[in-house]
């Protein structure tokens, strides 16, 4: 099987899970980077051996690199993947594919239209309890859905905000607590629901001093299954707890907290359901980045980067391809319509 080779773009903190999300898979290979401080592309590329290149076209004629991974500042994701999809390059675009439908909208049609393959980075959607309940979603045993909630309580310091210019900007950064922080649980929601079709929402500053962006912001949520929610971003909760969702249905009800599940009730049991329940009787605690934007592991990166090259020798879409990726960002930024108008806005 032959490798595929991977450039990066941006060598900022996201690009080192992706680094070593690729040194774990055996069919994957991390050739060149490059970055707009050189300095910060040449120690990447000394501390996961790679080629440094001193310019993104660079790094696009290099004819040995056949994907690249786009790691710069959520609003710098579109002028970059656009030219890669002309350089007939494939694409994995971290979270959010970007800070707009209409700016993704672009990124997408430029993949359909250079014929290459585009895929938007959501890893929770790879853990094995995330999959776990939305094969229970998929085969009915919620029964009908009632409640979908989604809860991120985090907390990101003035330094946090200080570290990167861009951070907290909405040019860039394309909003605060929501598009930044609560976009996983966002896009998990979303998800499991089977899709969003209506928020009425509130956003504030709250905790930070001369942040663009809100840190706090709710909505009350109408899923188009009909299910009623909300969904809560923060990183203004001191010192930050596990993000949550919770799905309640007419024959069951849920609890995933980070990558874990912490309930798990239905009216009738099934086999499966044991390790399950032996989980949340062990206790433990889930991984996340409730207080250290660090402190995730790379595992859903290794996973959904694994079915990405699954998808380029198989001649299908990626599991979260560009129309998938999309979907969180038009929650969000509906979310954001809600709030400075102040109605319901219909997706």
């Amino acid at each position: 099987m032959a490798e595929t080779g991977f450039g990066i773009v941006g060598a900022g903190v996201i690009a080192s899970f992706h680094a070593r999300a690729l040194a774990g898979i055996s069919d994957a290979r991390l050739l060149a980077c490059t970055d707009v401080s050189r300095e910060r592309s040449q120690s990447f590329a000394r501390e996961y051996s790679c080629t440094s290149r001193d310019t993104l076209d660079d790094l696009l004629t290099d004819p040995a690199v056949d994907a690249l991974i786009i790691c710069t500042p959520s609003g710098l994701h579109l002028e970059p993947a656009l030219a890669a999809a002309a350089a007939g390059k494939h694409l994995v675009v971290e979270k959010p594919l970007e800070i707009t439908p209409e700016r993704c909208d672009r990124i997408i049609n430029a993949a359909r239209e250079n014929n290459v393959l585009l895929s938007g980075i959501f890893p929770s959607r790879f853990s094995d309890a995330a999959l776990f309940i939305k094969t229970a979603l998929d085969t009915g045993r919620f029964g009908r859905l009632t409640v979908l909630d989604a809860a991120v309580k985090w907390h990101r310091s003035e330094e946090y905000y200080a570290q990167a210019g861009w951070r907290g900007t909405w040019k860039l950064d394309g909003g605060g607590a929501l598009m930044n922080q609560s976009i996983h649980a966002v896009d998990l929601l979303q998800w499991f629901s089977g899709g969003i079709a209506e928020v009425s929402a509130f956003s504030a500053t709250l905790g930070h001093e001369g942040l663009e962006v809100e840190d706090t912001a709710a909505a009350a949520v109408r899923h188009r299954s009909g299910a009623l929610g909300t969904i809560t971003g923060t990183t203004a909760s001191w010192p930050g707890w596990a993000k949550r969702i919770e799905i309640s249905g007419t024959e069951g009800s849920a609890v995933l907290e980070d990558e874990r599940i912490t309930r798990w009730d239905f009216k009738e049991s099934r086999p499966e359901d044991e390790a399950v329940l032996e989980s949340i009787r062990s206790g433990g605690t889930g991984v996340g980045g409730a207080g250290d934007p660090t402190a995730i592991g790379f595992e859903g990166h290794r996973r959904q980067l694994s079915d990405f090259i699954a998808a380029l020798e198989e001649n299908r879409e990626p599991l979260v391809n560009g129309d998938e990726a999309r979907k969180a960002v038009a929650v969000i930024t509906a979310i954001y319509e809600s709030a400075r108008k102040g109605k319901r806005i219909t997706l």
